[in-house]
């Protein structure tokens, strides 16, 4: 309706009161794709205008002479057969003109689908301090015609039917609550999706706040080398101060990619610790680093919350290898086996040497071997280098 009003607004000034004598009929209809619309439009016998006179565009486009039909002496209708979606939300321009092209009247044609049933709603509260809730339209999604969709929600036991007010400019079929939640008690929540040719409601979801709790992700997240073992890396963060005064227990996810690599390996067997050992890693490599929480049983809820939003990335590298250093290039698969054979002789020989009894070989032992082993080989390779 907007478009034809603009259209009306630049005619000439003498034609203002023309189209008052002239209408559509019907006026700015809503039909079905495949539909079939005749409409007529009719001039007041003081414009001295006869129906031979009359044409009819369709969204600026002139539409042919044999869609016409001669109603009367000052009546011309246009049948449109068939009739696909519009082609703009706010509706296709039906336009009756005179014989000189001037505008006599006009109208919307919305042509579309009425709503499917909204699918997929769920929703999800940051630090239990508010609600945002996303659906996915039904069906296809496409109606062609505008449709409006609503979130609401009540109290299930009690309470009054209340619409959510933010609807998200940036995010297609989102609204936010900011406030006013209440804690402990369940919400029924459902969509409304409407438009002039029908409404469709969404499954009703039941949720309680401390159900779908997600946090900020942690903070301090921090990324050092282990001494000098080459492979390994160390990753310490903080819980997000914004759960320092709930009852939770939080789960930890890492993920690491190498810097010119896009892709990442996540690590998921964290658990609930606030520092993790990356091993494996490549020698003289820069790693980013990023750390997710899943704030779990907040307030002794039962069901696993939502993972936050990685951290941003922590850049460290491992340090470089004295392998590397030396030049030596990589052994074959039977030099590897020997290779190995002779690091595990080492290994046990140095735990006997080393460990005076003890019965078990912890991480830091393995460490301290490690250096160990590092430092014969460059040890080692500088004997090389001075008998060259």
């Amino acid at each position: 309706m907007i478009t034809v009003l603009l259209l009306v607004l630049y005619v000439p000034r003498v034609l203002s009161s023309a189209t008052q004598a002239a209408a559509i009929f019907p006026q700015d209809p809503a039909l079905r794709i495949g539909s079939t619309l005749t409409a007529t439009c009719s001039v007041s016998s003081e414009l001295g205008l006869h129906a031979s006179q009359l044409f009819w565009t369709l969204n600026g486009q002139r539409l042919p002479s044999g869609a016409y039909s001669v109603a009367g002496p000052t009546a011309l209708t246009v049948t449109l057969p068939h009739l696909s979606g519009s082609r703009q939300p706010s509706g296709d321009n039906l336009v009756c003109h005179g014989g000189g092209g001037h505008v006599l009247a006009g109208s919307c044609l919305y042509v579309g689908m009425p709503p499917e049933k909204p699918v997929n709603l769920t929703c999800w509260s940051r630090n239990t301090k508010d609600l945002t809730c996303k659906w996915a339209p039904g069906g296809q999604g496409e109606a062609f015609i505008r449709t409006e969709y609503r979130l609401k929600y009540r109290l299930r036991w009690y309470g009054r039917e209340k619409e959510c007010e933010h609807y998200s400019m940036g995010q297609l079929y989102s609204c936010y609550i900011p406030r006013d939640l209440a804690l402990f008690t369940p919400y029924e929540i459902w969509v409304e999706a409407s438009n002039q040719l029908g409404t469709a409601t969404s499954d009703i979801i039941t949720l309680d706040i401390l159900d779908v709790v997600t946090t900020d992700p942690p903070v301090d997240v921090q990324v050092s080398r282990v001494g000098e073992l080459d492979d390994q890396l160390s990753v310490r963060w903080s819980n997000p101060p914004a759960l320092k005064d709930f009852l939770f227990q939080a789960k930890y996810q890492i993920r690491y990619r190498l810097e010119d690599s896009a892709d990442w390996k996540v690590v998921d067997d964290v658990g609930n610790q606030t520092s993790c050992r990356l091993a494996g890693l490549r020698p003289g490599t820069v790693y980013f680093v990023q750390v997710r929480c899943n704030p779990v049983g907040i307030y002794g809820s039962r069901r696993p919350g939502i993972w936050s939003d990685w951290s941003s990335p922590t850049a460290a590298s491992t340090p470089l290898s004295e392998r590397l250093l030396s030049g030596s290039c990589d052994p074959k698969a039977g030099e590897q086996n020997a290779t190995l054979r002779r690091e595990l002789k080492q290994f046990f020989g140095w735990v006997r040497k080393h460990t005076y009894g003890c019965s078990g070989v912890t991480i830091k032992l393995y460490d301290q071997w490690r250096v160990w082993l590092q430092k014969s080989h460059k040890t080692r390779n500088q004997v090389d280098s001075t008998r060259r």
